[in-house]
């Protein structure tokens, strides 16, 4: 069997930055257990399947796909940066000649556009509630040591723990942070905790960025993710609270680092808007 298979950088307008996906279009169905030994093979934090729906459906004509992500450990409920991966097969090197691409997923339909050099993600934007901060006092101190910590939120509907450092941090300090990741797993004693945002408030003036932060996800058998779009439908909401804005421009500062251009909008969804670089194209062979 053939597979054809891509590797796109995610939310980077250049090779080798922001986050890299594995993208497989499926012609026919898989066997259940391929989705799992592929991407683990791939060994990325995400590799994403588009597969068709109905007999008939064309990778370069149809507007609406199936998508389904899988990290080198297990399939997960919503990835922001290999859904952008994906649309950016599908307009840029399948040629599709829908404005607006449709995935149906595990969570829900999510919708690609594309927008001048952009593609433009619509995705679910998802509250974080404040924490009690005793409940995740030993997995902080492994994540941040003895650093100010300003608030402390967890978001329910993708199990992330989102922990804002002191305004009084620089970018910088985020970027330095020496984390190590496998000591949360011990150190996370709520059972509840599948990933966790570290954050800062950016610049204040109204020029460069509106936020930072950083991902982990070592439940997930993702030590750092370098740049990710579900952790940002939970960040949209919570610094569009804090700010006061709705348009924010984000940069996730991980060794490869990303942009994100946000939108939040009314009906509770927000547009995540980044670039993609195609750095690979072939077959799996199998």
């Amino acid at each position: 069997m053939q597979i054809p298979i891509f590797t796109v950088d995610a939310f980077t307008n250049r090779p080798f930055a922001g986050n890299p996906a594995a993208v497989c279009l499926l012609e026919n169905d898989l066997d259940e257990d391929l989705h799992q030994k592929i991407a683990t093979e791939m060994n990325l934090s995400e590799t994403a399947f588009i597969r068709k729906l109905k007999p008939g459906d064309d990778f370069t004509k149809s507007s609406c796909f199936g998508l389904r992500w899988f990290t080198p450990a297990k399939e997960i409920p919503l990835c922001g940066h290999a859904t952008l991966a994906s649309a950016a097969v599908l307009f840029h090197v399948q040629k599709n000649t829908n404005s607006v691409l449709t995935f149906v997923t595990m969570s829900g339909e999510l919708k690609a556009r594309q927008v001048k050099d952009h593609i433009v993600l619509d995705l679910p934007l998802y509250t974080a509630y404040p924490q009690e901060l005793k409940e995740v006092e030993e997995l902080i101190k492994a994540a941040v040591g003895d650093m100010i910590v300003q608030d402390v939120r967890y978001s329910p509907d993708t199990s992330n723990l989102l922990v804002r450092l002191s305004d009084a941090y620089e970018r910088s300090v985020l970027e330095n942070l020496t984390v190590s990741a496998q000591r949360f797993l011990s150190a996370e004693k709520t059972g509840k905790v599948k990933g966790l945002i570290l954050t800062v408030k950016g610049n204040s003036s109204g020029k460069g960025h509106d936020f930072y932060s950083r991902y982990f996800a070592p439940w997930y058998g993702v030590l750092e993710d370098p740049v990710t779009g579900s952790a940002h439908a939970v960040l949209s909401s919570y610094w569009s609270e804090q700010l006061g804005k709705k348009e924010m421009l984000a940069f996730q500062c991980s060794r490869r680092g990303g942009e994100l251009k946000i939108s939040v909008r009314g009906d509770g969804r927000v547009d995540i808007a980044g670039q993609t670089a195609v750095v690979l194209k072939g077959n799996l062979t199998f």
